[in-house]
Order: C-alpha cells, then sequence, then structure tokens
C-alpha cells in the first residue's frame, strides 16, 4: 500500500519523464483492455473521444492491472470506482443522468441497440450493476414481482449480461417451439468453463453434432426404457438397505427421530454411485454439491481481474477433486474389463462408456468420458432428494393427505409384498403427490439457463443474439390464473395427467431439445422410495408445531431447514422387515 501511495503521489507532485513516458506507452493498451472488459464485442466506445485522461485514473489502473493480489472487497470497490471515473472523464461532478446515458444506453445495456429498438419492458438500471439490485430477495420471488409490474416478458441486465426473463406458458411455448433451435444453448460462464471441462460436457458444450452424440450416448446407456429397466434391481437393492438401517436402528414402539435430507442424498448417490461403478462408497456431498452456473464475476467480469471472491480458485480447486475422482472411477473400470467377457447387461455404465472408447480413442477421450460420467452426481442426485424432502415436508403438514397415500399403497400392494418399480403404475395418487411438490417447490425455480444463438422474436418483442434465457417455472406454477388456489397443496389436481409437462404450464423437469434426459429415472425413483417408506413405516412431525416450508436464497431451492421427522415400524410389517 505504501509503494502504490508513493507511486500516485510520485505522478501528481514531479515531472518524472521515465514514469510520464511509461503511462504514455501504456494509455493505448490499457483503453484497449478497458473496451474489452466493459463493453461485449463489436460495441462501440461510451464516446467517440473515449480516452484515459485523468493521470490519477489512470495511475490507480496501472496498479490494478498489475496487482492481481488485490483480492479484497475493498480492491473490487475500487474497481467499480476506478470504471466510474474513467466514464466520467475523470469528472466525478459530471451530470449523474448523462452518465447513467451514456454507461448504459450506449450499447451496454442494449446489445447493438441501433438494431434492436423494440426490446421488452424493462425496469430502471444502475451503472456496473444493472438490474442486480432488484435482486435482493430470493431470484424467483423477485423476478415474479417484476413480472406483475411489467409483464411477462421483461429485458433485465444482471451487470453486463443480458437477460431475457419469461413468466408465462405463452411466452415458454413461443420459446421452445417456435424458436427451440435458437434457445437450445447454454451461456457461457466461468464455472461451465472450469468445471465442464471447456465446455465439452453435455450439460454445457453448445447445441450441435457433438452435443447430439453426447445426448445420443446418455440416453441409450442410461435413460433408455431397457436402461431404465435393466437398473430397477439397483434402485430396489438401495431402497430395501435404506428401509432395513432406519429399522435397525429404530424402536419398534416409541418414535425415533431421523434427518431425511441426509437420508435422502445418501440413497441417491448410492443408486448412482452403483450404477456408474457398481459400488456404493462414502457420500461426497462436499464435491457434487449444487453451484451457481452464472455468479458476480460473470455479471461484472472485472471482479475476476481482482480475483474477487477468490471464485475462480474453488472452482479449480472443485475441478482437481472431481477430476481425480471421476479419472480414479475410469481406471479402476479399465482394470476391470481388462480380459473380461462381461456381456452389456452386466457392465456399469464406466464398462460400456470404456467399450465405446475402445471403438473410437481418438473421439471419445477420458475427458469425454468423465464429462458424461459428471451429470450422474451433480445434475440427478441433489435435485432427486431434495424433491423427496419436499414431499414429505408437505406430506408431515398434510396428514390427510398421507393417510390416502397411504391406503393406496395398501389397496394395491398385497400383504407381505415389497413394493417395486413395476407397482408404481398402479400408485396413481404417488405420481399426483410427486408432481404437485415440483409444482410447488420446483428444485430448479429458474429451470437451467439458456442462451439465444442468433436474433429472434418472442412475444412480438426484438431479443439479440447472445441473451440468457430465465423461466421463471415458479412463477407459472404459481399463476392464479392458471391454477385455482396455486399455493395451496392439492394433489388431486394432477388426476389424469401424464408426462413430465403439461403444455408449458407445468415444466419442472424444463422443455425443449435441453429438457432434463434423466426425468423418467428421477420418477422411478422417487416414487419407489417414498413409497416403500410410507409402506413399512408410520411418520410424523417433531411437535404439534408444522414442517417450517422456508427457502433458501439462491438458484436451487432447497428448506432452510432441513428436515427431522419422526418414524416407527407399522406393526403389520415387522415381520416382513425383519426378512430384509
Amino acid at each position: 500500500m505504501a509503494n502504490q501511495t508513493y507511486f500516485i503521489s510520485q505522478f501528481n507532485r514531479s515531472s518524472n519523464n521515465r514514469v510520464r513516458k511509461m503511462i504514455s506507452c501504456e494509455r493505448l493498451e490499457l483503453n484497449h483492455m478497458i473496451h474489452h472488459l466493459c463493453r461485449p464485442r463489436g460495441i462501440t466506445p461510451i464516446h467517440p473521444e473515449f480516452e484515459l485522461r485523468s493521470p490519477i485514473t489512470l495511475s490507480l489502473l496501472v496498479m490494478l492491472l498489475r496487482k492481481p493480489l488485490l483480492v479484497s472487497l475493498f480492491s473490487a470497490f475500487c474497481a467499480f470506482l476506478l470504471v466510474f471515473a474513467i466514464c466520467c472523464d475523470g469528472n466525478l461532478d459530471c451530470d449523474r443522468d448523462l452518465v447513467r446515458r451514456d454507461l448504459w444506453s450506449s450499447n451496454m445495456m442494449n446489445l447493438n441497440a441501433r438494431k434492436h429498438r423494440n426490446l421488452p419492458p424493462s425496469p430502471s438500471a444502475l451503472p456496473i450493476c444493472g438490474h442486480l439490485h432488484l435482486l435482493k430477495t430470493a431470484p424467483h420471488r423477485a423476478l415474479q414481482a417484476l413480472s406483475k409490474k411489467y409483464g411477462p416478458v421483461m429485458y433485465l441486465h444482471f451487470g453486463c449480461l443480458p437477460v431475457l426473463v419469461i413468466s408465462s406458458p405463452i411466452a415458454a411455448d413461443e420459446c421452445f417451439s417456435k424458436n427451440d433451435i435458437v434457445f437450445a444453448n447454454r451461456p457461457k460462464s466461468l464455472a461451465s468453463k472450469i468445471l465442464g471441462y471447456n465446455y465439452t460436457t453435455i450439460g454445457f458444450t453448445p447445441y450441435g453434432d457433438h452435443w447430439k452424440n453426447l445426448r445420443r450416448l446418455m440416453t441409450t446407456q442410461v435413460f433408455s426404457t431397457a436402461s431404465l429397466h435393466r437398473s430397477s434391481a439397483t434402485r430396489r437393492e438401495e431402497t430395501h438397505f435404506l428401509v432395513r438401517k432406519l429399522f435397525q436402528d429404530s424402536d419398534y414402539k416409541a418414535w425415533k427421530k431421523v434427518n431425511l435430507k441426509a437420508l435422502f442424498f445418501e440413497l441417491v448417490y448410492n443408486v448412482a454411485m452403483v450404477m456408474v461403478a457398481g459400488k456404493s462408497g462414502p457420500v461426497r456431498d462436499d464435491m457434487f454439491g449444487p453451484f451457481k452456473m452464472i455468479d458476480i464475476c460473470d455479471y461484472i467480469p472485472l471482479l475476476r481481474w481482482v480475483g474477487f471472491g477468490g471464485m475462480q480458485r474453488e472452482l479449480v480447486s472443485l475441478h482437481k477433486r472431481r477430476d481425480g475422482f471421476l479419472q480414479d472411477l475410469i481406471e479402476e473400470g479399465r482394470n476391470k474389463i481388462a480380459g473380461s467377457s462381461l456381456t452389456e447387461e452386466e457392465k456399469t455404465y464406466v464398462q460400456a462408456l470404456l467399450s465405446i472408447q475402445q471403438a473410437e480413442p481418438d473421439y471419445y477421450t477420458d475427458e469425454i468420458l468423465k464429462g458424461l460420467i459428471l451429470p450422474m452426481f451433480t445434475a440427478g442426485t441433489h435435485t432427486t432428494a431434495l424433491t423427496m424432502e419436499w414431499a414429505m415436508s408437505l406430506l408431515l403438514n398434510n396428514p390427510d393427505e398421507l393417510e390416502k397415500l397411504k391406503k393406496e399403497i395398501d389397496n394395491n400392494i398385497p400383504p407381505g409384498k415389497l413394493l417395486d418399480d413395476s407397482d408404481l403404475q398402479k400408485l396413481l395418487y404417488l405420481r399426483c403427490v410427486i408432481n404437485e411438490t415440483v409444482r410447488l417447490y420446483p428444485v430448479g425455480p429458474l429451470l437451467i439457463p439458456y442462451s439465444s444463438s442468433e436474433d429472434c422474436t418472442v412475444g412480438g418483442f426484438d431479443i439479440p443474439r447472445g441473451s440468457t434465457l430465465l423461466v421463471n417455472a415458479w412463477a407459472i406454477h404459481r399463476d392464479p390464473s392458471l391454477w385455482e388456489n396455486p399455493g395451496l397443496f392439492n394433489p388431486e389436481r394432477f388426476k389424469g395427467f401424464e408426462g413430465g409437462h403439461d403444455g408449458f404450464r407445468f415444466i419442472p423437469f424444463g422443455v425443449g431439445k435441453r429438457a432434463c434426459p434423466g426425468y423418467g429415472m428421477a420418477m422411478r425413483l422417487m416414487g419407489l422410495a417414498l413409497g416403500t417408506l410410507i409402506q413399512f413405516f408410520e411418520w410424523k412431525r417433531e411437535g404439534i408445531e408444522l414442517v417450517d416450508l422456508d427457502e433458501s436464497t439462491g438458484m436451487t431451492l432447497s428448506k432452510v431447514k432441513p428436515l427431522d421427522a419422526l418414524y416407527r415400524p407399522r406393526s403389520s410389517m415387522v415381520s416382513l422387515l425383519s426378512q430384509l
């Protein structure tokens, strides 16, 4: 800090020719750097005569770009002030409205503004952060409130990132029917680049032949009807292991407390591990937990330069741990298939991928294989576990619905028989309970972001290329014009419903070409686990108070307070439980 103060002091108080010459030589380079830091490609400078005139601003900026150790919040705040000072041309007393107009209207807020005049409605924005200040509450709730004022199609800016927000089935239909190909990509971000093997995994790779090939391969190996039938034994065995564990820890007559959040995640993780590698193992919640696909450093790229929050360092560390874990699974599978004669039905997912790699080693590198294995742990584990936690929370708060579900199971499953995958098609009310749960509490309330690959129109508005699309599924699911008493837990409303979405008013698993391919497996596992727990045990809340349904703030909808519940074996099932 002392060196920086001395540098500034010398610059202002002396006419040191060496320092002035250095500043002069770097002026053009710094302007070029700022041009790319503060504005998307192809956008003209804020002012035709844009240059760094203020010596104080320039000297500070030189140090900022040369000192990557400035990682504190103070340095980030200084970065904001520097950009603001640069745009004000060194005059902080300039007209505030003029600065706002120059900074945002000149293409930073409106990509290719001259070309796209008919943009969707948008609230007033602030310099640098755009509309981020409006997301003070949970993003899905804040965007729902804005849509009530500005309509179901809005155009916002999160920092320098243009964002299209839709909150109606009609707009969703237009995005994923008329413009399905346009919105078939994912936005690029720091997290997707580092954790997604440089955008080569199925979740983040651009729409095209490579994505189609990965999607086809994963569907064939994991999510096809034949594959789901083959993996049914794994789901059944892991569910029975969970039930046996609960029974062994229980007292036949007294109520026992259990943390269902941890229990559900362990179940889903073990199912994924057995399918992938043929074994269960220690639960790696720390390595495969939810992460923000887009973060503040993507909204305001300048923050990457100052190492804000250490995000990039954390992502690199997480990627190394994940990569090592996945590489170990591949090496273990490679050793097992060497010289073996396993049939396709006997192979694990890793072994099946290694067989494909042997046929095309140049294309199916270990990195591509790791990108195909990774979604088994990141895309399905937490979402499925959280949905089951929400379902049990709602059932405990609505004991009448829990009793209806118990009666349906008792009426359709003969005494002495364990619930199986083949029984799920008879348990229609169980499916209604799961659908009503994901309507009220979709784990991805804004779905996974999409990105427009070219200019298009939505709702009669011009949408520029490169816009990020957020679909507020949570708001659509709770729209009173679409649902009667939308805040009420009423599984009956889904009687007669089939499939994973109802037009575009029920889209918990996404829609379009990027819709979740694991929907079928998730529904089977959730149905089997919830149905088995209710078949064998009695459940009730802790105390007389309702289960807390407060949501955590973030892009993933989880409970603030993990679910603890009381259980005990049903007297009619003790004999069957003893045989497991």
